[in-house]
């Protein structure tokens, strides 16, 4: 299917790993010139040298700084081209007890994970509207749903997200602007990964087995029964950016393997 997203311009936070690169990757096999973003220069030039894969005339590029800061926000959205997609895809995470978790930590996770997103879709949203055409697309997660008890901050942050981009889209009324959530259930990410690698070494287990048993327990509503692959996120993501995908306003789209078990 030809999802008419060649020559767009789309932009991608915390994008060097994981579904923010599947989601870099798969948009370039679209015919999409692809920019990419990560904290430091080092993991921009290497994911731009793995998403090139040989090809040094790979229309992709990378804009290295942190968007929990103000100030490199803006800094990093004067390079900026005209954007025709904007993924607002940078997220943190951690595993803390409520009574542990300080105001500097609620700051951080929220100011990575929904102060990005509000100063760069500020940034970016009225252009998008004066040349009536682009798309914002959040990367929310089903524990904006199912708040977990031991990451109560990370949740609250991607509730936000989604009341955010459902925020936003009211503003995109009569235009051929779109603004969407996508909200994603386990996926093996990089990070999800390392963590899982983590605890069995710690745990002298098998990280294939506990990796299977952590669906089971952690996510036993699931009914793909397995981790997300971050690909298939990502396709599902490049189809809410493209102009087939214009019906689809204001949603909160599911790739959640079946996890949240609400009809709505």
């Amino acid at each position: 299917m030809d999802l008419q997203l060649e020559n767009k311009t789309a932009f991608i936070t915390g994008s060097t790993q994981g579904i923010g690169f599947a989601i870099a990757r798969a948009l370039l096999r679209e015919g999409v010139q692809v920019i990419i973003n990560g904290r430091t220069q080092e993991k921009v030039t290497s994911a731009v040298e793995r998403l090139q894969n040989g090809n040094i005339n790979a229309a992709v590029t990378g804009i290295a700084a942190d968007l929990a800061d103000p100030a490199d926000t803006e800094s990093l959205v004067a390079q900026l081209p005209p954007i025709d997609i904007l993924v607002n895809n940078v997220g943190i995470f951690e595993m803390k007890e409520f009574s542990e978790i300080s105001d500097n930590d609620w700051q951080r996770m929220f100011d990575v994970n929904v102060m990005s997103g509000v100063r760069l879709s500020r940034a970016l949203l009225p252009k998008m509207l004066a040349r009536n055409w682009g798309r914002i697309l959040f990367i929310s997660s089903e524990s904006g749903i199912n708040i977990p008890a031991n990451m109560i901050h990370y949740g609250l942050t991607k509730t936000a997200m989604i009341s955010l981009s459902r925020g936003l889209a009211q503003l995109t009324k009569n235009t051929g602007v779109t603004v969407n959530t996508l909200i994603i259930g386990p996926t093996y990410s990089d990070g999800v990964s390392e963590t899982v690698e983590a605890i069995a070494a710690a745990q002298t287990q098998d990280s294939a087995v506990l990796k299977q048993h952590l669906i089971g327990s952690v996510y036993p509503t699931s009914i793909l029964n397995r981790f997300l692959d971050p690909a298939e996120v990502a396709d599902i993501a490049v189809f809410l950016t493209s102009p087939l995908a214009l019906a689809t306003n204001g949603a909160a789209v599911r790739a959640d393997g079946g996890v949240l078990n609400t009809i709505l």
